[in-house]
């Protein structure tokens, strides 16, 4: 009996070894879970670089061939001008007056108002103060204007002057609530002495969408 019992507590204390070792050799399983985090990360990484390069891509494939130009002194032409370019899906620029017109300005009553006087001045050009763009790269511009004593505003005058038209096709339109676009087109195109100008057309500031794409789709 004596000689069985230090056999015993040596099995038992190789079991116990046994049993220490397999512990230990669990841990690194905290590692791997690192690991895992670390090769998502990567991989998120990655993907992120290919949405910006696709992005940018798009960007430079996504080249518009259409503007939409418009001087808006009350904003009802402006208006307008937006539905049109959302319709076409075109780039937008406004024509903005290097010295804004108040409401003094516009009134049609006074003989005196500054916008009276350049109408009545036919080499009137008032100076814009938006910056300037390129359009060489378009073929095709709507070019939108209110209606002052019968005709495009002179500073309308002054953008066509500035730019050439070649190989556009320019599209005219006005607001007005009651005057029709006249001569307005006409002049524009012997202004600009570029392009090919089409007939204009008038719209109330309250056109609806529906009418402005039928009009579109009759220059097509």
């Amino acid at each position: 009996m004596r000689k069985l019992i230090p056999f015993l507590l040596v099995i038992t204390l190789f079991i116990g070894l046994i049993g220490c070792s397999s512990k230990t050799n669990k841990t690194p399983t905290e590692t791997n879970d690192t690991s895992d985090i670390s090769s998502k990360t990567e991989n998120k990484s990655v993907n992120d670089n290919s949405i910006e390069s696709n992005s940018s891509t798009n960007s430079n494939t996504d080249k518009k061939d259409t503007l939409v130009v418009v001087f808006s002194a009350t904003g009802t032409t402006k208006n307008v001008a937006k539905k049109i370019a959302e319709i076409e899906n075109a780039d937008f620029y406004e024509i903005e007056p290097k010295k804004e017109y108040t409401t003094a300005d516009l009134n049609w009553n006074d003989r005196n108002s500054r916008s009276t006087k350049e109408q009545n001045d036919p080499k009137s050009r008032p100076e814009i103060g938006s910056e300037k763009i390129s359009v060489k790269e378009y073929k095709k511009i709507y070019i939108g204007f209110p209606i002052w004593w019968g005709e495009e505003p002179r500073i309308v005058d002054t953008f066509v002057e500035n730019y050439d038209f070649s190989d556009i096709t320019m599209i005219p339109f006005c607001t007005s609530s009651s005057s029709s676009i006249g001569r307005s087109g006409q002049n524009l195109a012997e202004n600009a002495k570029s392009g090919t100008w089409l007939d204009g057309k008038r719209f109330s500031g309250s056109v609806s969408e529906t009418e402005l794409e039928n009009w579109i789709n009759s220059l097509k």
